[in-house]
């Protein structure tokens, strides 16, 4: 075998994903489309997820489908990527319709769930919804961290970076969470009034 037929080999094993453990599965699809950028959810290889900016001269919309958990991304007629996303689970159900990017806040906490804990620092609630769980004396709440923010409701509905536990089932309070990568860019790409419609 010459050099060149090793290297040729090496290069392939590269882009093979990465083993899953016995507690984390990761079902991996890969995308048809061309051009796909491969990208990293929870440390797994994926071509699920993709940006490829064709038709760059059309206003960009989003269609993200709740049932199969996914966000597209078209200019014009033309899908220029896709997305794993993550939308409310059972009792915080996503809100369907059609919507538009009324705001975005790069670096954001929520203002109804996270963490409260009590004077002396210890965590007294892990999954706080501040309209249930009050504040204890001295005590403080902390927000979620909802990075690359783009609101769509004014009740707190949004797109933003958050964890993707379980690819394919909902599992939010009620947004849209998308891989890290996937909302950087689509909060560079996407300005106020951008046209997003939420669909079963």
């Amino acid at each position: 075998m010459n050099r060149n037929t090793l290297i040729a080999a090496a290069a392939f094993l590269a882009l093979l994903p990465a083993c899953t453990t016995s507690t984390h599965r990761t079902s991996l699809v890969q995308a048809s489309t061309a051009g796909v950028e491969q990208l990293r959810e929870g440390g797994v290889r994926t071509q699920y997820s993709y940006w490829s900016d064709e038709g760059a001269g059309a206003p960009l919309r989003v269609r993200i489908d709740l049932s199969d958990q996914t966000a597209y991304f078209f200019r014009g007629d033309v899908k220029v990527g896709q997305s794993r996303v993550a939308t409310g689970r059972a009792g915080h159900s996503t809100p369907t319709g059609s919507f538009t990017i009324s705001e975005k806040v790069a670096s954001k906490r929520s203002t109804l769930y996270g963490r409260i804990y009590d004077a002396n620092g210890n965590l007294k609630v892990a999954d706080a919804d501040t309209r249930l769980h009050p504040v204890p004396k001295g005590g403080k709440f902390i927000g979620c961290s909802m990075p690359y923010w783009m609101r769509l409701t004014g009740s707190g509905i949004g797109m933003h970076v958050g964890p993707i536990p379980n690819p394919g089932s909902p599992a939010s309070h009620g947004c849209v969470r998308m891989p890290r990568e996937m909302a950087r860019t689509l909060f560079g790409k996407a300005p106020i009034g951008t046209r997003v419609t939420i669909v079963h």
